[in-house]
C-alpha cells in the first residue's frame, strides 16, 4: 500500500499576501514522486480548528501528516501538529521549511510532539524517505533529517544542494485549492533559480539553497508558466532570492516567453547592482512590469554593515532604469538594524523619499540561522524575544544601544500616519464621485480583497445553510449571510460572490430542503475525494 500523506499549508495573515504556498507544492511533488498518496489541506484559505483537521484525519487516515512553516508562523504550525498527534498517535509528524531547518533543538524542545525535521532543500530528501518512513530504523541512514529517539536528538549527515533543479517534478499544484487562491487573486509564485552568493548578515537565502547559482532551464520555466496560466491566473512573481544575477539567462527566459506568445504580468526581486537598463527593456517586453528591490538603509556605513554589498548611487541608477524601461520600482527598508539610531532612520527616509517611488518599512528580526543571530556579541544589537508570531516584521524585536523599541514604533507610525491621510483621502473621492479610475480601482479592490479573505479564514460559505423557499435566489440568501457577518454592502457583497459563481468557483446544492455553497477545488475538479 503507498504511503498515505497529509501536508499541511499552515495559516498566514493577508498582510504577508498569502498565495499558494510553493514549497509545500514542491515537497507534495516529491512525496508524490516517491509513490506516496497525498493530500494538501490548506489553512491558509480556509479556517483551522481541531474539529476540521480531525474531519480529514478520519477520512485520509494518513501515515504522515507534514507542515511547511517559516518563523513568523512556526507557533501555529507546531500547535496543528500537537493537534494531529493527539488525534492519531500513531501517525509520524514531520515539518520542514528555514525555521525548523536552523532551529533543530528549540523546535522538538517546544514541540515533542514533533518526530522528524526535513533540513534544507527538502525534495531529494524526501523522495528517499518516503519508501521506508515507517521504518524508524531507517532513518538514521537518510542525508538531511532530524529525529527524535531514546530520548534524544539525531541528526543526519547534510545532504548535498540539488544540482540539476530540472531533475524536480513540477510543484504539485492539482493538490491545491485553487478556486479559493484564484477567487483572492493574489499572484502564484514561481523560482527560476536556486541560490544567493551575497553575504546579508539577516538573510538565510545563502546557507538554504547555497551561495553558487543553480538554474532551471527556460523552457521548463515557461512550461510550468504555461501551467499556472491554465489554471486561471494572470499573474506571476517570480521568487528568486536573485533572478538577475546572471543577465544573459535572464534574457534567454524571456526570449522563451516572447517566442511562445505567452502574456501575462510578473514581477520579480532584484537587487540594484544586478539590474542594467538593456536587461530592463528585455523583460518588459515580456511582461515585467513591477520589480521589488531591497535596499535596507538610506545611510552608507548601515548598508556596509550589514554586508548588503550595494551603494546608495546604484540604487538610484535600479530606479532610474526602472522608470525608463517602464517598469514600476518598489523598495523596502529595514528598522533596527544594527547600531541604528535615529540619524541613520531619518536618513533612510530622506532616502526613500528621494527615490520617489513606493517604498515600506519592515522591522529587522534576527530570524534562527542568520549570521547576525550566530554572532550575535558582533553586532550593537540586543534581542527582545523569541517568541516567534512576533517575527512579522511589524513590530520591533530587537534594539540597540541607542534606538529603544518606543523609536522604532514612533517612526514608522509616522510613516503610516501619513500614508493613512492619503488612503482616507482617496477612499473618500470614492465615496463623493470626485475619484480617478485608478482611485477606484485601488479602494474597490482593497475592499474586496478583504472581503475575500475574510470570507475564507473565516468558512463563511461553508457555514452558510439556508432553508429553500419558492422563488428565493439562494445567491440573495448568501449574500446576506455574508453581508450580515462582515458588515459589507449586501450589495458589493453580491457582485463578488456572483462573479464567483459565474467564474465556476462556487457551486451550490439544495438537500434536504436547505441551501448550501461550496467551493469547487479547481476550472476542472468539483471537489477531491477528501476535501474540506
Amino acid at each position: 500500500m503507498p504511503v498515505r500523506i497529509a501536508l499541511i499549508a499552515t495559516p498566514y495573515p493577508l498582510e504577508e499576501a498569502p498565495s499558494p504556498p510553493l514549497g509545500l507544492a514542491y515537497a507534495a511533488a516529491a512525496c508524490e514522486a516517491a509513490g506516496a498518496t497525498v493530500r494538501i489541506f490548506d489553512f491558509i484559505v480556509s479556517k483551522y480548528t481541531p474539529e476540521k483537521l480531525r474531519n480529514v484525519l478520519d477520512a485520509f487516515k494518513p501515515d504522515v501528516v507534514g507542515a511547511g512553516s517559516v518563523t513568523m508562523n512556526q507557533l501555529e504550525a507546531q500547535r496543528i501538529m500537537r493537534d494531529a498527534k493527539s488525534l492519531r498517535p500513531s501517525t509520524i509528524t514531520m515539518m520542514g521549511g528555514p525555521h525548523v531547518s536552523f532551529d533543530i533543538e528549540g523546535t522538538f524542545r517546544s514541540c515533542p510532539e514533533l518526530d522528524l525535521i526535513v533540513k534544507g532543500e527538502g525534495e531529494q530528501t524526501l523522495q528517499e524517505l518516503i519508501p521506508f518512513i515507517g521504518d524508524r530504523k531507517a532513518w538514521p541512514t537518510v542525508k538531511g533529517i532530524a529525529f527524535q529517539a531514546d530520548g534524544g536528538i539525531v541528526t543526519t549527515e547534510p545532504r548535498d544542494l540539488i544540482h540539476d533543479l530540472d531533475s524536480l517534478p513540477l510543484p504539485a499544484r492539482h493538490l491545491l485549492p485553487i478556486s479559493r487562491y484564484l477567487a483572492l487573486g493574489y499572484p502564484v509564485s514561481i523560482i527560476t533559480s536556486r541560490g544567493c552568493p551575497n553575504k546579508c548578515i539577516f538573510c538565510l537565502g545563502r546557507r538554504m539553497v547555497g551561495f553558487k547559482g543553480r538554474f532551471r532551464s527556460p523552457a521548463l520555466v515557461v512550461d510550468e508558466i504555461e501551467q499556472i496560466l491554465s489554471l486561471g491566473f494572470t499573474r506571476i512573481n517570480v521568487a528568486d532570492d536573485l533572478f538577475t544575477a546572471n543577465k544573459a539567462r535572464v534574457r534567454e527566459l524571456c526570449g522563451e516567453i516572447k517566442r511562445r506568445g505567452v502574456n501575462f504580468g510578473w514581477s520579480a526581486f532584484a537587487r540594484v547592482n544586478t539590474v542594467d537598463l538593456e536587461t530592463l527593456r528585455i523583460m518588459r517586453e515580456a511582461g515585467c512590469d513591477c520589480i521589488s528591490f531591497g535596499i535596507e538603509s538610506g545611510n552608507p556605513e548601515m548598508l556596509k554593515r550589514i554586508r548588503k554589498g550595494i551603494t546608495l548611487e546604484q540604487a538610484r541608477t535600479a530606479v532610474a532604469w526602472c522608470k525608463e524601461a517602464d517598469i514600476l520600482p518598489h523598495a523596502s527598508f529595514m528598522v533596527g538594524l544594527p547600531g541604528e539610531t535615529m540619524d541613520t532612520l531619518s536618513q533612510t527616509q530622506d532616502f526613500a523619499n528621494e527615490l520617489k517611488i513606493a517604498y515600506g518599512y519592515h522591522f529587522f528580526a534576527p530570524f534562527p540561522g542568520t549570521t547576525v543571530r550566530e554572532e550575535l556579541d558582533g553586532y550593537d544589537i540586543e534581542i527582545l524575544t523569541d517568541d516567534w508570531s512576533r517575527y512579522d516584521a511589524n513590530a520591533p524585536v530587537v534594539r540597540t544601544s541607542r534606538l529603544s523599541p518606543r523609536e522604532m514604533i514612533d517612526f514608522v507610525a509616522e510613516y503610516d500616519r501619513y500614508n493613512k491621510a492619503i488612503w482616507d483621502e482617496t477612499k473618500k473621492n470614492v465615496r463623493e464621485g470626485t475619484c480617478t479610475d485608478r482611485e477606484y480601482l485601488l479602494v474597490e479592490g482593497d475592499r474586496k480583497l478583504r472581503l475575500v479573505f475574510r470570507i475564507l479564514s473565516e468558512d463563511l460559505i461553508e457555514e452558510f445553510a439556508c432553508a429553500g423557499r419558492d422563488g428565493s435566489d439562494p445567491v440573495d440568501l448568501l449574500s446576506a449571510s455574508v453581508a450580515g457577518r462582515t458588515g459589507t454592502d449586501e450589495a458589493f457583497t453580491r457582485k463578488i460572490l456572483q462573479g464567483f459563481i459565474d467564474a465556476g468557483f462556487l457551486r451550490h446544492s439544495l438537500a434536504g430542503g436547505r441551501y448550501r455553497y461550496y467551493w469547487t477545488h479547481n476550472r476542472d475538479v468539483d471537489t477531491l475525494p477528501i476535501s474540506f
